[in-house]
């Protein structure tokens, strides 16, 4: 299991980032950050903070690092502090197990266009491609967050669709655009 540093290195910034597997400490932290963003960007996302807010304990740390190795999370930080995350989930089903899926990509405000995404999504790469069974990632991404487009783009994502509809966020419906990654 990776439980290294996955990165660390001098980005845009004058600070010293560290990009890592997220462990059970990390757990009120990651929590927190993903509420802070579920609220902050709610169109990102499929789920709403209020459904989040509601999961156990057992399932935050089944995303940080799921008991049956079919998926786990990075953090980004900063000064000691985690600034943001990307998770990634592996299917164990034998018709589905050659892909994995991007889910909880987020850097708060603060800190974006520092580098902390591309080293995020770095990570989430890394350890794909780590698995001799995995050829595919893929990952949703509310049309229209460009910022976030340019990032997967640049990360070699290609698009292969654009889902209608895919979320309503109480005022308006949103479509997403559905892209991969394939070695």
């Amino acid at each position: 299991q990776q439980r290294c540093v996955i990165l660390k290195a001098q980005f845009n910034c004058s600070h010293t980032m560290l990009v890592r597997v997220l462990e059970p400490a990390d757990l009120d932290e990651y929590r927190a950050l993903m509420l802070q963003a579920f609220e902050a960007d709610a169109d990102a996302f499929t789920s709403t903070r209020e459904e989040r807010a509601q999961q156990t304990v057992a399932w935050w740390l089944s995303r940080m690092a799921h008991p049956q190795d079919l998926g786990r999370a990075f953090g980004a930080f900063h000064e000691g502090r985690m600034v943001g995350t990307v998770a990634v989930e592996y299917a164990d089903r034998f018709k589905t197990r050659h892909k994995g899926h991007v889910v909880g990509m987020y850097v708060g405000n603060a800190l974006r266009g520092q580098g902390l995404g591309r080293a995020l999504l770095s990570a989430v790469v890394k350890d794909a491609q780590a698995r001799p069974h995995l050829s595919m990632l893929t990952l949703t991404c509310t049309q229209g967050n460009e910022p976030a487009l340019r990032l997967y783009t640049s990360a070699g994502f290609e698009v292969f669709g654009v889902e209608p509809k895919a979320i309503f966020n109480g005022c308006e419906y949103k479509s997403k655009v559905h892209m991969h990654l394939s070695w």
